[in-house]
């Protein structure tokens, strides 16, 4: 099995926390709420990606790609490098109206490099004409799971998948299927120690691991330092 690695070895310890590097085909969803720090670790994942030369399509439901530059360098992710080289190309996704929102993410074209990372997953199929209804519904599990299906093409050909979720915009009936489809699922949650907030991943599946992944990763976001592992528990 081959394996996408995160890079960054000297500066970081998130792609030895996750086992040396996510396997090739694997859906990896990140699930938290607001400031769980979703976004952050999803940025990091992409840029170590790019950083190791892997190609990755970025779609964002916030910030332009102005704002997306001006945000990833104030956690010393230059991402500019990788888009003047084409390992890097991003897409702004604004929701709101009633154009179609997830039929793009299927598109042959977001699919030419190796990795695609959606970051804003969830409110994609909140705002998505067609998904958005189903939710509450009843019918919003087998939307999820026809959902998930479409990925199965570029996943069984070798292609790497990052959906950042916040459980709040979906259901948790559309949450199963997600996370049954996901061959990495991480949990973030964030809890109060004293005056500081800390975050930790709790790693509810990893499949096909390269070597031992922690069950738990703490970690912290900095400026100027971006994703800091904090502490590990390896089972």
């Amino acid at each position: 099995m081959n394996y996408y690695s995160l890079g960054l070895e000297s500066q970081d310890r998130v792609n030895h926390a996750v086992g040396g590097g996510i396997p090739e085909g694997s859906l990896v969803l990140i699930e938290g709420g607001t400031g769980a720090g979703k976004s952050v670790l999803a940025t990091r994942f992409l840029y170590g990606l790019c950083e190791e030369g892997t190609r990755v399509t970025a779609v964002a439901t916030d910030g332009t790609a102005r704002e997306y530059i001006d945000q990833t360098a104030s956690l010393s992710y230059d991402v500019v490098p990788h888009l003047l080289a084409g390992r890097l190309r991003y897409f702004h996704a604004p929701v709101g109206g009633d154009r179609p929102l997830l039929a793009p993410l299927y598109e042959p074209d977001l699919w030419s490099g190796d990795a695609l990372v959606v970051d804003g997953f969830g409110s994609l199929c909140r705002n998505d004409p067609a998904f958005g209804p189903t939710l509450g519904g009843g019918e919003e599990d087998r939307a999820m799971t026809r959902l998930t299906a479409r990925l199965d093409p570029p996943l069984a050909a070798g292609k790497l998948a990052v959906l950042t979720v916040d459980p709040a915009t979906v259901t948790e009936r559309a949450l199963r299927p997600l996370r049954s489809a996901a061959d990495v699922y991480l949990e973030l949650v964030s809890e109060a120690v004293g005056q500081e907030i800390r975050k930790k991943a709790l790693v509810r599946r990893f499949a096909g691991m390269q070597r031992p992944v922690d069950d738990t990763i703490g970690f912290s976001v900095q400026q100027g330092r971006g994703v800091v592992i904090e502490s590990r528990t390896i089972a």
